[in-house]
């Protein structure tokens, strides 16, 4: 990705991440809102993710699960006990992540790029593999949209963190070093089309 490419991602994004907080503030207030009542726990919440050149962020949510101290697993699933009903409603429109548009305002985040990890994963990545942490983590991306039924896929695995780091994972990694060397702006505008007829 070279320079003007860089600028012109970066434009896009900081213009449609404010228009869409001007536009979906409401909405994103009321999902809060929901979400405290239904899970008991303030609504929005953060989270540590791995980004921009290995450096973590606090990438912003809407809360989908209660705290249970009995469930340790960080992958989590269609199935999981502690997703409730709404979250489950959330998790499925992907309106969980409308904050994020404020991680892309203040670029942390893009629209489109490798979706971000919790630490493992992303900063563990070796050799040409690293290529992935050269651009900003993404709302959305090839990877994304290939896996966007992800947690009801892993419901169906025995051991879903083995799966998860074993087959989906390596999977992601090619798709997001294709995406990267082959980066174009156009190409961001048909993932995020397809990203939203998809949802």
């Amino acid at each position: 990705m070279n320079v003007t490419q860089k600028i012109t991602k970066r434009l896009f994004d900081f213009t449609f991440a404010l228009l869409g907080i001007v536009f979906l503030w409401w909405l994103i207030c009321i999902l809060v809102l929901l979400a405290t009542i239904d899970t008991k726990q303030i609504g929005l919440f953060s989270q540590k993710r791995i980004g921009y050149l290995g450096k973590s962020f606090l990438i912003l949510k809407i809360r989908t699960m209660k705290t249970n101290r009995y469930i340790t697993t960080t992958i989590t699933s269609s199935n999981d006990l502690r997703l409730t009903g709404f979250g489950r409603f959330l998790r499925r429109y992907k309106l969980d992540e409308l904050p994020q548009l404020i991680n892309v305002l203040f670029g942390s985040m893009s629209f489109v790029g490798p979706r971000p990890d919790v630490v493992g994963f992303a900063d563990k990545l070796v050799g040409d593999d690293r290529v992935i942490l050269l651009v900003k983590p993404g709302l959305t991306g090839p990877a994304s949209i290939f896996f966007r039924n992800e947690e009801d896929l892993l419901a169906e695995k025995e051991n879903p963190e083995e799966y998860n780091r074993n087959v989906i994972w390596p999977k992601k990694v090619a798709m997001n070093k294709s995406y990267i060397k082959n980066y174009s702006f156009q190409t961001d505008i048909k993932i995020l089309l397809k990203t939203i007829f998809n949802v």
